[in-house]
C-alpha cells in the first residue's frame, strides 16, 4: 500500500484525524492483525474525537473568557468562601444550560467570582454549548459604539445567540437610560431561550436601584433572577491570601539561601 500517497488524501479531504490514526497504525505490528473493517472503526473513531476537540477549542476560542485556563476540575473547595460545594458540582453537569435557566454568582472582591464563572463556561463548551464572555462596563461601551457605527445588530445577535451569556462585574454604576433599554432588549430577547451567568460584587436585593427605573428593574430582574440558581460566596480575597503566602514563602527561600551553613564537627553527620 502506498502510504504517502494515502496520507496526503486524507490531509487534502481535511480528515486530519484519520490521517494521524493512519500513520500510528502503520508502525504498529498489532494492527497488521486487524481486519479491514477494524482499520475503517479505528481511523473513524479516531476522526470524529479530533473533530469533536477541534470543535471544543473553537467554541472555546470564541466564549473569549477571562480565565481561558479555568475548569471545574481545580476547583478548591477547602478556600475559605463558603462555596456550596454540592450545588456547584449541579451546575457543572450543565442541566442548568439546558433548561435555559440563570446564574448569579455574588461575593466580595476576590474570592473568585469570575474565576468559577470561567470555569464552568469551559464546561459548557466541552458539552457543547456556545459561550460568550463579557465584562459589564466594557459590554455598555461596546454597546454605545456600536449603536453609532453600524454594529449593533450583529453584536446583539452574538449576546442574544449564544447558550451562555456570562456578564461579568455586574454594578455598582448605576445604568442610564440607553444602558437600560439596551440590557432590557438582551434580556428579553435571552429569556427562555439561553441561560445568562451575572456576577456582582453587589447582593442581589440592590440591583434594583442599580437599574434605576423601577419598570425597567421590574422587567429585568423578573427574566434574570426568579429562575436563577444562586452562589453567595462570602469570605476573603483568594487573591490577597496567595499573595501573602507567596511572599512569605519568597522570604523563607531568601533567607535560606543568605544564610551560611555551618561546618559539621569531624566525625558528624553531613
Amino acid at each position: 500500500m502506498l502510504t504517502h500517497p494515502t496520507i496526503d488524501q486524507l490531509r487534502a479531504l481535511r480528515l486530519d484525524g484519520m490521517a494521524e490514526a493512519f500513520v500510528e497504525l502503520q508502525s504498529q505490528d498489532a494492527a497488521r492483525d486487524l481486519a479491514p473493517a477494524e482499520w475503517l472503526a479505528l481511523l473513524l473513531d479516531r476522526e470524529a474525537a479530533h473533530r469533536g476537540t477541534q470543535r471544543f477549542k473553537s467554541r472555546l476560542r470564541n466564549a473569549k473568557l477571562r480565565h481561558g485556563q479555568a475548569s471545574i476540575e481545580d476547583v478548591d473547595y477547602r478556600a475559605a468562601r463558603r462555596l456550596d460545594k454540592a450545588l456547584f458540582q449541579q451546575l457543572a453537569a450543565g442541566r442548568w444550560i439546558a433548561e435555559h435557566r440563570n446564574l448569579l454568582i455574588t461575593g466580595p472582591c476576590g474570592v473568585g467570582k469570575s474565576w468559577l464563572s470561567c470555569a464552568l463556561a469551559q464546561r459548557a463548551c466541552r458539552d457543547g454549548y456556545t459561550v460568550h464572555y463579557a465584562r459589564v462596563p466594557r459590554l455598555f461601551a461596546d454597546l454605545e459604539l456600536a449603536h453609532g457605527d453600524g454594529r449593533f445588530a450583529r453584536l446583539f445577535r452574538t449576546l442574544t445567540k449564544a447558550d451562555l451569556l456570562i456578564l461579568d462585574d455586574w454594578g455598582p454604576d448605576r445604568l442610564s437610560a440607553n444602558q437600560r433599554r439596551d440590557l432590557m432588549e438582551i434580556v428579553e430577547d435571552r429569556y427562555g431561550q439561553g441561560s445568562t451567568l451575572i456576577t456582582s460584587q453587589l447582593p442581589t436585593d440592590t440591583w434594583h436601584e442599580v437599574i434605576g427605573e423601577p419598570t425597567f428593574a421590574d422587567a429585568i430582574l423578573d427574566r434574570l433572577v426568579n429562575n436563577a440558581y444562586r452562589l453567595a460566596l462570602e469570605g476573603p480575597s483568594i487573591r490577597k491570601i496567595r499573595a501573602e503566602e507567596e511572599a512569605a514563602a519568597s522570604d523563607v527561600e531568601a533567607t535560606a539561601s543568605t544564610t551560611t551553613p555551618t561546618k559539621p564537627a569531624k566525625g558528624g553527620k553531613k
